[in-house]
């Protein structure tokens, strides 16, 4: 008996360790200190309420999203309902209380200035909102596909949720066909007591400028991506710029939007140690010689994601964009993700 009761202690002294190391073993980190299972969770919010609706051919409100946060409810503007040029639609604006998932509620468009009817445009494009010492400032773009002559608008409020309480300050940068650039998908951002008005599509790719105040362009310009050397019309637009530790990182739409489900859109990402670039994708390409890693493409049903803004929440990041439901006949419609980190890059995986 006692030689039994020695090789049970034996056993048992064995399942003891091997259990030691199966389930002791501390848990792998990613970049950012988050946990590397979280990789395999779904990124994508549960989205609840208006979160798009009208059809194919039908220029819905969900177009090119950009969201903010103010007394803690979020808000969401976007491209507004294309009419004609007598009476185009205004940037469009909903609302969510507390939550980035919703339910999301539209609040109506915001009222078209009178100067954006010499662009002869059929709605407004691509809005901005920042917030400076409790005003928040709205950039937008009037345009036409395939044409630079355009212009980047701006407007405040105090009270963002009111339709009719922002004033219009107009255009704060123009471009023609005589221009390199395109005055188009404005973004704000402010790095280190110092702001910067980021835009650009097709044409000269990507150009960052200095704002003297919120309605004023200065003199430093740099140019940060540009796909010229691989795509025959310079397919890169909708630029974003947010800091996440030791880098900026930019983002860009890439190839054909606004064509149903046969848009071709999606967003790819590249990084640097300084706001003003240089911008390198994973392989060390530059983003001016076309380089970027492909972050979001077509996915299930959502096609041609795109037009993208990103806002940070409690120490996370999210992505917003829009995409065309390939369940529902191309019916456009908003989303909202949440990045993962690997080794100091955003990803969805």
């Amino acid at each position: 008996m006692k030689k039994f009761g020695a090789i049970i202690a034996i056993i048992f002294s064995i399942v003891l360790l091997v259990g030691s190391i199966v389930f002791d073993q501390p848990e792998k980190q990613e970049a950012g200190g988050k946990d590397t299972d979280k990789h395999m969770e779904n990124t994508k919010l549960e989205m609840t309420g208006d979160i798009g609706g009208f059809e194919k051919g039908i220029d819905d409100p969900t177009h090119d999203p950009s969201i903010f946060e103010a007394n803690g409810t979020f808000y969401v503007v976007s491209t507004g309902i294309a009419r004609d040029e007598q009476n185009p639609g205004g940037i469009y604006i909903r609302k969510s209380e507390n939550s980035l998932e919703g339910p999301w509620q539209s609040i109506g468009e915001i009222p078209t200035p009178e100067w954006v009817k010499d662009y002869n445009v059929k709605h407004l494009w691509a809005p901005y909102v920042i917030e400076n010492d409790g005003v928040f400032y709205m950039y937008y773009a009037a345009s036409m596909f395939g044409t630079n002559y355009s212009a980047i608008g701006v407007a405040s409020t105090e009270t963002p949720g009111d339709v009719n309480s922002w004033e219009d300050h107009g255009p704060i940068v123009t471009t023609t066909n005589r221009d390199t650039f395109n005055a188009i998908d404005p973004m704000v951002i402010e790095d280190n007591g110092k702001w910067w008005l980021l835009y650009g599509s097709h044409f000269g790719g990507i150009v960052l400028r200095d704002l003297v105040n919120m309605t004023e362009l200065g003199i430093d310009e740099y140019v940060l991506a540009s796909r010229a050397m691989t795509t025959t019309h310079n397919a890169i637009e909708g630029p974003t710029i947010f800091k996440h530790g030791d880098y900026y990182y930019l983002l860009t739409s890439w190839d054909q939007c606004c064509n149903g489900t046969a848009s071709t859109y999606k967003v790819a990402v590249g990084r640097s140690e300084s706001i003003t670039g240089p911008y390198v994708d994973s392989n060390g390409t530059d983003l001016l010689d076309g380089g970027g890693d492909i972050i979001l493409d077509a996915e299930d049903n959502q096609i041609g994601p795109g037009g993208q803004d990103v806002i940070e929440v409690d120490g996370d990041h999210y992505m917003i964009y829009h995409y065309y439901d390939g369940n529902a006949n191309g019916t456009i419609r908003m989303q909202i993700r949440q990045f993962n980190w690997n080794d100091d890059w955003p990803t969805f995986e």
